[in-house]
């Protein structure tokens, strides 16, 4: 491995020798982050008793029961941050990710997508119940926030490892996330306006158009960033719902019309995953497909169960009890996997293109969906996308910048950063697809591998919660609610007076 990192210093210019060291660092990471990942999500998955299928009724409820007091003052909706965590899921990856998983790894990715939900969901369970437990009130406006970092902070009293995380979270969703958005958004144009190298175009042409419509996202997303993410989210938070359900039944029409192949198309996902297309390189090389490889990569960048990422969100959330809102987005996982992403696959692999061909990422699904509904596939999906992309990129900001003030709140720092987001972004937009994907596995590995270590360490505190919880409902209360002062453990580690 050290003469292959050597090497790419060889490379003909700087982005492929960066390029080259990624992919030297994400093989041994992703080897053993497919372990962990899995092996996490299963220890919670047999420790809850099966949380996610258990309490997958009630996880509804709570959904239902969380719309009350939309205006308390001391912090959103378990409803508001569960939309919230989904509108930054539901974006690209349950689109161009799914694309690159079945065009890297086959039909089979698929599969392990719907795996790593499943198994995933006890993790988020975990992890958003974890920075509920620990969330803080700020002492300026009143309101909540948490996230790994605080329950890293409080729950293990490790400092550092706190700091590492947001340095990582700030990295993967300021910068690399974004760079990943934006990308999606010059692949999505190139393909509706027909200028990809099938409709005769050349890369050096198509050029001078992906560097303006880089310096044209920038121009959009700059004003936002630097003070205007409140009035445009309001609009984003009308507008994103309204595109998904469209997205959805587009892909419900395709499913509906051709009803007859989806038992082929689901034995060809299930015959796929287990075929004997090996991942070259690795300690474990020989053991995981590239099936289930790029399945699991995917599908916990659409998800984000485990990573570290949704509990920013979820912590802000004003509920009677921290299990309530571990249910809740734990629920966010399985739409998002289970009914989005698997609305894509179908799409794909419904249609009559190969899935190993020269089309991938958002091209692949737009060829596809063009395949069933007509050449106006390209540009509706081009607009859905942008609409996806253009506000995840704020919202991932927003998770980075919660990070940065937990780090250092100093107008200077924040402005230094504000302009490598514009960067990253511009990065993005001009870059190959396979630098941006490749940056973003490495720095979604880091972010995951630490979380997913730290909730394994906390799990002890996740199961007297929801255990907790579980008493309470067999008590007959509708709406369980925690008390600090029934756990004396817990209430030498926590300080705030929340609960």
């Amino acid at each position: 491995m050290y003469n292959d990192k050597l090497s790419c210093f060889a490379q003909d210019n700087a982005l492929d020798s960066v390029h080259c060291l990624v992919n030297a660092v994400n093989g041994p990471l992703w080897d053993w982050l497919v372990v962990i990942l899995l092996g996490v999500g299963l220890f919670f998955t047999v420790t809850t008793g099966f949380v996610q299928l258990r309490l997958f009724r009630q996880s509804i409820r709570e959904i239902r029961g969380s719309r009350q007091n939309p205006n308390d003052p001391h912090g959103i909706t378990a409803f508001q941050a569960f939309v919230t965590g989904l509108a930054s899921r539901v974006g690209t990856g349950n689109i161009a990710g799914v694309a690159l998983a079945i065009a890297i790894g086959g039909p089979g990715a698929v599969l392990w997508m719907w795996v790593t939900a499943m198994i995933g969901m006890s993790s988020a369970f975990a992890e958003s119940t974890l920075a509920q437990l620990f969330k803080v009130r700020d002492k300026k406006t009143g309101l909540f926030r948490g996230g790994p970092a605080y329950y890293i902070a409080h729950g293990l009293n490790q400092h550092w490892l706190s700091v590492l995380f947001s340095l990582s979270l700030i990295v993967c969703f300021g910068f690399v996330y974004n760079a990943i958005q934006a990308n999606t958004i010059v692949q999505a144009v190139q393909s509706a306006a027909n200028m990809t190298p099938a409709d005769g175009v050349t890369e050096e042409v198509w050029d001078n158009y992906k560097y303006g419509i880089g310096a044209g996202l920038v121009i959009l997303i700059a004003p936002i960033i630097f003070g205007g993410v409140k009035r445009v989210s309001k609009v984003a938070e009308r507008v994103v719902p309204l595109m998904a359900i469209v997205y959805l039944l587009a892909a419900f029409y395709v499913m509906i019309t051709n009803i007859g192949e989806i038992p082929r198309v689901i034995s060809l996902i299930i015959n796929d995953a287990f075929s004997s297309k090996a991942v070259q390189g690795g300690f474990f090389g020989g053991i995981f497909s590239q099936a289930m490889l790029y399945g699991i990569k995917r599908g916990l960048y659409s998800n984000e169960a485990g990573q570290g990422s949704a509990p920013n969100a979820a912590a802000a959330a004003d509920v009677k009890h921290p299990a309530s809102q571990g249910l809740i987005q734990m629920l966010g996982v399985f739409i998002d996997t289970m009914v989005v992403c698997s609305c894509t696959a179908f799409i794909i692999l419904l249609s009559d293109l190969p899935t190993q061909g020269d089309l991938s990422g958002i091209q692949l699904t737009q060829a596809a969906l063009e395949t069933h509904i007509g050449s106006w596939a390209q540009q509706f999906l081009a607009v859905v996308l942008f609409m996806f992309a253009f506000t995840t990129i704020i919202g991932n900001y927003a998770y980075a910048e919660t990070n940065i003030q937990y780090l250092h709140s100093n107008r200077f720092v924040l402005s230094i950063f504000r302009m490598a987001v514009l960067a990253f972004v511009y990065f993005g937009a001009v870059a190959k697809v396979p630098v941006v994907w490749d940056m973003g596995d490495l720095t979604m590995g880091v972010m995951a591998f630490i979380n997913l270590i730290v909730i394994l360490l906390l799990h002890k505190h996740v199961l007297l919660v929801l255990k907790d919880y579980g008493v309470k409902l067999r008590m007959g209360k509708e709406e369980p609610e925690f008390k600090l002062s029934e756990h004396p453990v817990l209430k030498r580690k926590i300080k705030s007076d929340i609960w």
